[in-house]
């Protein structure tokens, strides 16, 4: 197994190397976090809520304007394949620039809604999110390029309007139809909170997430740790759209007997009364985990805000269990990590997060418990699976910002 908590790189050794690959402009700093989504999986294609907060692992940027009309940008994760360039106008999907086309994307969707740049524009980035383990490492370097040109050539937009527009680049240029949640999570987190979107209407509000353990005899100090699964997300695509087909199917039945524009849309009372007319039982277990889960998120919520974080961890758990049982988007990796989870003393909750069929887990631990949890799990987990666990211990964190002028 393997542990990672510290998320900060050398300031100082990224503006040398900034100055050996682009000469000696003045950088500024950015950083834009990965997400971790709490509670709330699989609504937000439904017209849902989902209640993700942004976290301590993330993605840096130096990142200056320069003369001329190109964008040149390189990355410390991908340095054998050296500074990628790219025209400032019209620049369009290219498979041999890679990793490139996120930020590429993001210029070219700036450019076509009015907010071209004005020069060129150099970029340097280094990031500690694990690829492929479900953090949002895409949305990340979109919202942070996003936010960089917001800065350095004064576009006047705000983190809502920058998280819809990496959301587009990513729709549109890279061709992914994610939703917006990953996107909103990295520009708009706010440290200690958790955001409450409606998927449908881009309706939030902050809620504290009380890592101290909250009010009663069992508060104690708590820590956030992902567990990353290491299964990669080989069925992902194809099995989430037979999802949402079902999804639709459920609804296109729903709406013979009662208007509807979304599963979310409806109580479970409501969805109750009108279930029997979903005519096949796979569109059934789908639609009732989305109204199902879209009702946990909002009582999770409450739990959190009146301080019973156990409450919530309850609730992590039934989310993990509608996932596997009702959506079927765990794999045995996944439920291993949970299962193994819930017997580990001082774990206040946990389930998987992100899409499923991989990826990783989040458990809310009590500090003091967070040691022998990655102990007792990695090592459970390795002979139930034959597989390596790897744990991210994070904080959370604000959205994507300018940390320094210069570094």
């Amino acid at each position: 197994m393997s542990v990672l908590q510290k998320a900060m790189p050398d300031p100082g050794g990224m503006a040398a190397q900034f100055r050996e690959l682009f000469g000696d402009e003045k950088p500024r700093l950015f950083f834009a976090p990965g997400r971790v989504n709490l509670i709330g999986e699989h609504t937000d294609h439904e017209g849902g809520h989902v209640f993700p907060c942004a976290i301590s692992f993330g993605i840096w940027a130096l990142a200056a304007a320069r003369p001329g009309e190109v964008v040149r940008l390189c990355s410390l994760n991908f340095e054998e394949e050296g500074v990628v360039e790219a025209p400032l106008r019209g620049v369009e999907f290219d498979s041999a620039r890679g990793w490139a086309n996120y930020p590429l994307g993001v210029i070219r969707v700036l450019e076509d809604h009015g907010h071209a740049l004005s020069s060129g524009l150099d970029v340097l980035f280094w990031g500690n999110l694990p690829e492929g383990a479900g953090l949002s490492s895409s949305a990340a370097i979109e919202v942070l390029t996003a936010r960089a040109a917001n800065d350095l050539f004064g576009l006047g937009l705000d983190g809502v309007e920058l998280a819809v527009l990496s959301q587009e680049a990513e729709n549109k240029f890279i061709g992914v139809q994610c939703g917006i949640m990953d996107q909103f999570a990295s520009s708009m987190g706010r440290k200690d909170h958790a955001i409450l979107l409606d998927c449908a209407k881009l309706d939030y509000r902050y809620a504290p997430l009380a890592l101290d353990g909250g009010r009663g005899p069992q508060s104690r100090p708590c820590r956030l740790v992902i567990t990353n699964s290491n299964v990669p997300h080989s069925l992902a695509s194809s099995e989430y759209n037979l999802r949402r087909q079902k999804c639709e199917a459920a609804l296109a039945d729903i709406a013979r007997v009662r208007p509807v524009q979304n599963l979310c849309e409806l109580t479970m009372e409501e969805f109750d009364a009108v279930k029997d007319a979903i005519r096949t039982p796979e569109a059934l277990r789908r639609a009732r985990h989305a109204v199902t889960e879209n009702t946990r998120t909002l009582r999770a919520v409450k739990a959190l805000e009146s301080g019973d974080l156990w409450a919530f961890g309850r609730l992590m758990r039934e989310s993990h269990l509608s996932l596997r049982d009702d959506y079927q988007v765990t794999i045995p990796e996944l439920d291993a990590l949970a299962e193994l989870a819930w017997a580990q003393p001082g774990v206040v909750g946990s389930r998987m997060t992100g899409g499923g069929f991989g990826g990783c887990t989040i458990s809310i631990v009590e500090e003091a418990a967070v040691e022998a949890f990655i102990r007792e799990v990695g090592e459970s987990y390795a002979k139930r699976t034959g597989r390596m666990a790897s744990f991210y211990v994070t904080d959370t964190s604000d959205g994507a910002r300018r940390v320094t002028d210069e570094p």
